[in-house]
């Protein structure tokens, strides 16, 4: 990865619990196909939503330390259970880090409901944050919202089950009490989500809108840094750079399966294993180098 004292040319930093963040990824690359880029997936932490606010917060400083130690000069945290649980104390850490959290999308969802009836599925640690009942306060007046942790999702999703008769089942538990009461929003609150679009839409049928964040946390990034005149517009392909603290082989098989035609595989692409040694993480060889997914 780039060590640059030229801030267009350091990498932008994105971080989740494991895959999840990818579709946050794929939105980034696909807006700013010419940023370099440092993924850590957290993934021997996974699943960070049943956790202690506390541990979370352990976890993000952690990760942010070694992001900042690989040149990162932007960092999305690209887990809303991460987002919700350390995204204030990561700003008040950090001053001099621009930071990208993510949060529900209840204020495109108000705007776009008809029927004042809306769908969000998120993690534990999501909905009894903070930043979610501030969401709730201010766009969820007049709006029924219907909630649910969809318990397994992230960890069928981690093992590339995208479309397996178990998420099916999981998705279908939270989606019809929905449907019979009438939502025709859904909101995705975890960024494992949106790699189930397919799925959702063919329980909920074509009338309901799922709302994936991911998108608007890539404009959001790019206005950071046009903001700041960071943007990188050498027009090189840059390189990507993936750190798992868990299997690095599961994430390389993953990797094709979740990215598929994004133009992140136009990259080169380095895979590294993470370890925890106490709070800090520390990167291991690089298992693999190519220039495609």
């Amino acid at each position: 990865m780039k060590n640059n004292t030229d801030p267009t040319q350091q990498p932008i930093g994105i971080f989740d619990s494991g895959v999840g963040g990818l579709s946050v990824l794929r939105a980034i690359c696909d807006l700013l196909p010419d940023e370099a880029v440092v993924y850590v997936a957290d993934q021997a932490h996974i699943p960070y939503g049943p956790r202690q606010q506390s541990q979370i917060r352990d976890f993000s400083f952690g990760i942010t330390d070694f992001l900042l130690a690989q040149g990162a000069r932007l960092i999305v945290v690209a887990c809303n259970t991460a987002s919700a649980a350390a995204l204030h104390d990561l700003r008040a850490r950090y001053p001099n880090v621009p930071f990208v959290g993510m949060e529900p999308a209840l204020k495109p969802a108000a705007s776009v409901t008809k029927a004042g009836r809306v769908g969000v599925l998120a993690t534990p640690t999501t909905f009894s944050g903070d930043l979610y009942h501030t969401l709730v306060d201010r766009f969820g007046k007049g709006i029924t919202i219907f909630q649910n942790t969809c318990p397994g999702l992230v960890e069928a999703i981690e093992h590339g089950e995208v479309g397996s008769p178990g998420t099916r089942a999981i998705l279908t538990e939270a989606l019809v009490p929905m449907l019979d009461g009438g939502v025709d929003t859904i909101v995705l609150g975890c960024t494992h989500y949106p790699f189930v679009i397919p799925l959702i839409q063919e329980i909920t049928g074509p009338e309901v809108v799922t709302i994936d964040p991911a998108p608007a946390i890539a404009r959001q990034t790019q206005r950071l840094l046009e903001e700041r005149g960071w943007l990188n517009c050498d027009k090189q392909k840059n390189e990507l750079q993936f750190f798992t603290s868990g299997d690095e082989k599961t994430l390389e098989v993953l990797l094709p399966r979740l990215l598929g035609k994004s133009s992140c595989c136009q990259n080169a692409i380095k895979i590294s294993g993470l370890t925890w040694q106490g709070h800090q993480l520390v990167a291991t060889c690089a298992r693999q180098g190519t220039n495609q997914v």
